[in-house]
């Protein structure tokens, strides 16, 4: 039986509009209304099943990046947990989930492979979330460019429309040469490409003026 993949896209709260100090507490509100949410999306996908999610090029097929202006969506490496501790802060690293030392060795080895690959990085974005800027960094393929519309769209639900709209924006613009690594969070990949990557994964994408299409993921390499 094919692996089920399901994303949850609960926008049952009102827009917050607290300003990035206050977002922890917007997370907290929205996890309320995501729980609801996952119910019933359960309960529609046993009545009518789904289909997996189909790539071009499958598993591990590195060539994909080979393609002038492919885009790759990195989640962010293995950090234990869901969401953030009540009360942490964007500019506060220790208030947040952060990578675990594993993830750390992960983010580590995911570089080396795009290294030994030589993979033709151009540009490195990053969501805020310490844990992806601590990813985009251990990768060592180039300068880590923070870009907002990548952030958290876990925590912040209620904004995850205008994050994902932005997002796509960003990826439809780049035309290469070379490629685009973006390392963000797993809601965020998932509302763009409809497949829900593993710690440390990356979604190869295509983009086109009006549409983008996964075509090949890249699993964590085995660590030694």
């Amino acid at each position: 039986m094919p692996e089920l993949r399901v994303t949850v896209h609960a926008d049952v709260e009102p827009p917050c509009s607290a300003p990035p100090a206050r977002w922890a507490a917007c997370g907290a509100r929205a996890a309320i209304g995501r729980r609801a949410a996952l119910a019933r999306c359960l309960a529609v996908v046993a009545l009518a099943g789904a289909e997996p999610t189909a790539f071009a090029s499958g598993s591990n097929d590195w060539s994909a990046l080979r393609r002038s202006g492919a885009i790759a969506l990195m989640r962010h490496a293995e950090a234990p947990g869901i969401g953030d501790p009540a009360g942490w802060r964007l500019d506060d690293c220790a208030t947040q989930r952060n990578l675990s030392e594993n993830g750390r060795a992960d983010a580590r080895a995911m570089g080396e492979r795009l290294r030994a690959e030589r993979i033709d990085v151009r540009r490195v974005l990053s969501s805020p979330w310490c844990r992806c800027r601590d990813t985009a960094e251990l990768l060592r393929v180039g300068r880590v460019d923070i870009e907002p519309t990548f952030g958290n769209a876990y925590v912040m639900s209620e904004r995850r429309g205008a994050l994902t709209e932005g997002g796509r924006a960003v990826l439809r613009a780049w035309r290469g040469p070379g490629v685009l690594l973006v390392v963000t969070h797993g809601e965020n990949i998932a509302a763009l490409t409809g497949h829900s990557p593993a710690s440390g994964e990356i979604v190869v994408v295509e983009a086109s003026a009006d549409a983008l299409r996964a075509i090949a993921t890249l699993t964590v390499p085995a660590r030694r």
